[in-house]
């Protein structure tokens, strides 16, 4: 039988549990009731989502929407890289992430053959080459530095850049504007003037990229002559966006973690072929991309609760991945631990394209990192570190190490 508790009025954000853990309210709706009524601020009734069962479910449904024209988002939640609408709106082209089936199969089918495991096989020891510079640039510093600054951010950014056939010179206007884009509680002429400049920065490029190709995924795009200007665009903000910004964060909030956890820092410095698992366990134990929005599509049911055609569903994946049903002691960071199953990259046709490509890049990078630093230490308290809870894609402002 549902447990009765108090309906939250909005998202409980409040990170008071730690830095790595859900919202303690999160956690006690999760084990009340995991799938909960929520009032949205400006009074409109929706769902959370929290149970790892149930998240899973909803996610491999495609009558759940991800169509923001089928309900209005409400502030203060977005999806990252999105103008806020003021009312329904179809959705960005080429933005398929926020496309129902056939759009957003016959955009996805384009990408799918760049982002092959045996691609991101083939380009492992390039992303190490990569890795192995930016901890060069980063030892030949005087420390303290900032993390986020002299490696997290700059890998990620490398790599994709690499990939699409961005200009790595181009990183400091479109790292301003995908960060902006990520801030929760802006105002919308904030919003749209990021929004605007990396779509005009994207626009200009992709326009080149059908005239002049060259060997870069924007390119292998651009010859698909189905797919206009205003499609490559879209999809080149969702790559480029969510390329960087994701990993980025997984490495530094991660590190942090590490940091915190000598234990098991410890392991995986004398165990090197720890790292996969440990990988696993980082992007369960953080799940830095939490938030994300459904739209009910029909009258459906969920966890034992009848969801109404046109309501918005909030699904947080942190949740789910820390749901003791699923996984044992999940609260605990194990390195040991078989990972198997966690929804950081979500789950059914939405499925993080890139997900292989993240794990290579943690992979080079928390092993060069930990190879090469080997008294690694923060620089500041713990309690100083400067959290991003005011992003949509969580992690840390700032991580000052010493060594």
């Amino acid at each position: 039988m549902t447990q009765t508790v108090p309906v939250p009025q909005g998202l409980p954000m409040d990170r008071d549990a730690g830095p790595f853990d859900p919202p303690s309210e999160i956690t006690r709706l999760r084990e009340a009731r995991p799938v909960s009524p929520m009032v949205f601020p400006d009074g409109h009734e929706g769902w959370l989502v929290t149970g790892y069962d149930e998240v899973r479910q909803l996610m491999a449904d495609t009558r759940f929407s991800s169509r923001q024209d089928i309900g209005i988002l409400h502030a203060p939640y977005e999806t990252p890289g999105m103008p806020t609408p003021t009312e329904p709106s179809p959705p960005m082209p080429g933005m398929f992430v926020a496309m129902d089936p056939p759009d957003h199969g016959r955009l996805r089918k384009r990408l799918t053959g760049a982002f092959t495991v045996k691609r991101m096989k083939q380009l492992e020891d390039h992303i190490v080459e990569i890795t192995e510079r930016q901890l060069d640039a980063m030892a030949a510093l005087v420390p303290p530095v900032d993390l986020v600054k002299e490696f997290a951010l700059p890998v990620p950014s490398l790599v994709i850049c690499e990939l699409l056939g961005v200009p790595y010179e181009d990183r400091e206007n479109f790292q301003a504007d995908s960060a902006q884009l990520m801030v929760r509680d802006q105002t919308l002429e904030e919003k749209m003037a990021a929004f605007i400049g990396m779509n005009t920065f994207l626009t200009e490029l992709v326009t080149r990229k059908r005239e002049t190709p060259g060997d870069d995924i924007l390119s292998d795009l651009g010859r698909h002559d189905d797919l206009t200007i205003e499609e490559l665009t879209g999809a080149a903000f969702l790559l480029l966006l969510a390329g960087h910004e994701t990993t980025a964060n997984m490495l530094s909030l991660g590190t942090f973690a590490l940091l915190e956890h000598p234990e098991q820092l410890a392991e995986l410095r004398a165990d090197a072929e720890l790292m996969p698992g440990a990988v696993e366990e980082m992007l369960r134990y953080l799940s830095v991309a939490d938030i994300f929005f459904r739209y009910a599509t029909e009258d459906l049911e969920l966890g034992g609760e009848t969801i109404r055609a046109g309501s918005t569903v909030i699904i947080s994946l942190l949740a789910a991945n820390r749901d003791p049903r699923r996984f044992e002691n999940p609260d605990a960071l194990d390195l040991h631990r078989n990972a198997r199953g966690l929804l950081s990259f979500g789950h059914g046709i939405h499925q993080c394209l890139g997900q292989q490509l993240a794990r290579v890049e943690m992979r080079a990078g928390f092993e060069g990192l930990l190879r090469r630093f080997p008294t690694l230490a923060l620089a500041v308290p713990a309690d100083e570190v400067k959290l991003k809870t005011d992003m949509n894609i969580y992690g840390v402002h700032e991580l000052p190490v010493t060594w």
